[in-house]
């Protein structure tokens, strides 16, 4: 009798673990302040990926070894949507910068976890904030382990070039040119603010008998 070799099960990588992204007002808006403005940084780069909420898997095998930072940012790998981050087949490439944003859920335990996890998993840059507590800690790896950032206050991210300050709590970062990260709300506001400056602006025109349509 013929023997065939048996196939290997395949080995599924769950995209979520059926959890929400955030749980509370508080913590999403942290992410989503994030997330929007580090993509928008990096608009123009092809080769760096933002992502939040989105499972890292570092060992390929290993569907059990995982995490997903609340935002991670990663040079050297395309944008484009994906399923999760399987590290195996991005170069083996692991997330440079992640963030975590803590909601009153969060366990002591749970924070030792991720700290170790991104030790081990070779993050360059860990950064936490509590939006309750309106603290921000970061870690940055050094001599190959992540060590304290002593002074967060006014802090410069070495990948991102943006730095980090805590205005009554709230946690505001500065682009490399200067330029405060936007709220999607604020920014929404500024463009309504400048349509109806240019609305006027045209009606003006029209008024002194310009069309403004001919106006190069």
């Amino acid at each position: 009798m013929a023997v065939h070799p048996t196939s290997k099960p395949k080995i599924v990588y769950p995209e979520s673990d059926g959890k929400p992204m955030a749980d509370n007002t508080k913590q999403l808006e942290a992410i989503v302040y994030l997330y929007d403005n580090l993509c928008a940084l990096f608009a123009e780069r092809e080769d760096v990926f933002v992502a939040a909420d989105l499972f890292w898997y570092p060992v390929e095998g290993h569907p059990e070894i995982r995490t997903a930072p609340d935002v991670m940012v990663v040079f050297g790998r395309a944008k484009g949507h994906r399923p999760a981050y399987r590290q195996w087949e991005e170069a083996n490439i692991a997330p440079q910068v992640v963030f975590e944003v803590l909601s009153p859920s969060n366990r002591f335990s749970d924070l030792i976890e991720k700290y170790l996890f991104y030790q081990q998993y070779r993050v360059e840059e860990y950064y936490l904030y509590d939006p309750d507590r309106g603290v921000l800690d970061g870690w940055i790896r050094k001599n190959g382990d992540l060590k304290p950032i002593e002074q967060i206050e006014g802090w410069i991210s070495p990948r991102l070039g943006v730095r980090f300050t805590l205005e009554d709590g709230a946690l505001v970062v500065y682009r490399p040119d200067g330029e405060r990260f936007i709220p999607y709300v604020e920014l929404r506001r500024h463009l309504e603010q400048e349509r109806q400056r240019a609305k006027r602006l045209a009606q003006r025109l029209r008024e002194l008998g310009v069309n403004p349509d001919e106006i190069e």
